[in-house]
């Protein structure tokens, strides 16, 4: 899959991921009505990056449990149910995609958050997801190590 491909996987995923957690439904069904009936280009999704895009939003989901922690502790007393909706989100991937890809470099995976941020949110808020995401990808690095 190439590059844009993969951008494009990742506002999906990220599209998936509100949908589960505004609607209040399940991941599996917020992939389908995503891809099904609100994908928003005539021809359907590419397999690709319907794949990566369903697993990327999935995986969030399975590992929040450790995914928030780092986060929380990472942000300093403030907790990811605070964050905006969409910042927590895109932290939330992010963070996902550091641990459970290796092989992709962290520059990248900040990067695709921060066009994320810019394309989602504000300004202010790529500032803050780019302090956040280079803490954990330290932290993350350090356990690597280990």
């Amino acid at each position: 899959m190439n590059k844009a491909d993969r951008h494009r996987a990742r506002e999906a995923a990220l599209q998936i991921l509100y949908q589960h957690e505004i609607g209040r439904c399940e991941i599996a069904q917020a992939v389908e009505t995503f891809f099904g009936l609100q994908w928003p280009h005539a021809e359907p999704a590419p397999r690709g990056l319907r794949t990566f895009a369903a697993e990327l939003a999935q995986e969030t989901v399975r590992q929040l449990s450790a995914i928030d922690p780092l986060i929380a502790d990472t942000a300093e007393r403030w907790r990811p149910e605070r964050m905006a909706v969409l910042d927590r989100l895109i932290l939330r991937m992010a963070v996902c995609e550091l641990v459970r890809d290796p092989e992709t470099p962290p520059a990248v995976v900040i990067n695709e958050a921060l066009e994320l941020a810019r394309t989602f949110s504000t300004e202010d808020a790529v500032k803050f997801i780019n302090g956040m995401l280079d803490g954990i990808r330290k932290k993350i690095a350090a356990e690597r190590e280990r």
